[in-house]
């Protein structure tokens, strides 16, 4: 049995097939997903799961060398702005890195969340809580 804090199969077979910069969205309860990526739907109820729950499973997986986020979070849910980045650079820490923090339109991260490996779907109602990882290597010195 596994050790990391990881239950969902569905999303820990789509993490173990990551490669250096594939990218996996984390998105809110109302983020369209596009038909051809891959859906992972954790959503069971308003709030249930949270974006940042999902988010701190997600970042104790995989690592990551690079966020996208709506440019509109910081100015519409600066709560969760804020925390998101928290996780975000706590990850990094942990790894010894900066993990670096792109910021593009909504319109825009949903064109990119269809380049995804897959769309996990949460069940947060805050708006804009949505967040492209970008994996990257697992080795020293790596990124």
């Amino acid at each position: 049995m596994r050790l990391g804090p990881l239950l969902n199969q569905p999303l820990s077979a789509c993490l173990s097939t990551l490669g250096h910069t594939d990218e996996i969205t984390l998105g809110d309860a109302g983020l369209p997903i596009p038909a051809q990526v891959e859906r992972i739907d954790l959503a069971l109820k308003r709030g249930v799961p949270g974006l940042l729950d999902t988010l701190e499973v997600v970042l104790a997986e995989v690592a990551v060398e690079a966020v996208t986020l709506a440019q509109e979070l910081p100015s519409v849910s600066p709560d969760m702005h804020q925390a998101m980045l928290t996780l975000v650079s706590a990850a990094g820490q942990r790894r010894g890195i900066d993990i670096a923090i792109h910021y593009v339109s909504h319109s825009d991260f949903k064109v990119q969340s269809g380049r995804s490996r897959a769309v996990v779907r949460t069940g947060e109602c805050t708006p804009y809580a949505n967040i492209i990882m970008h994996a990257g290597v697992a080795f020293e010195g790596g990124q």
